[in-house]
């Protein structure tokens, strides 16, 4: 399980709605508008232990 940088949700990589490429990490997303939250702003969200923006 990975957890989504944006929300902070728990997602399953082989059941993921979206994953990002950033600086060499895999990021995973449990929804298309967290992946797109992610995509406009990665280093907002890259490397975060805590979810931000409250999507949730």
């Amino acid at each position: 399980m990975a957890k989504d940088p944006v929300c902070g949700m728990q997602v399953d990589e082989k059941k993921a709605a979206g994953k990002s490429e950033y600086q060499g990490q895999t990021y995973y997303f449990c929804s298309p508008g967290c992946k797109a939250a992610f995509d406009k702003e990665p280093q907002k969200y890259a490397g975060k232990g805590q979810p931000q923006g409250g999507y949730h």
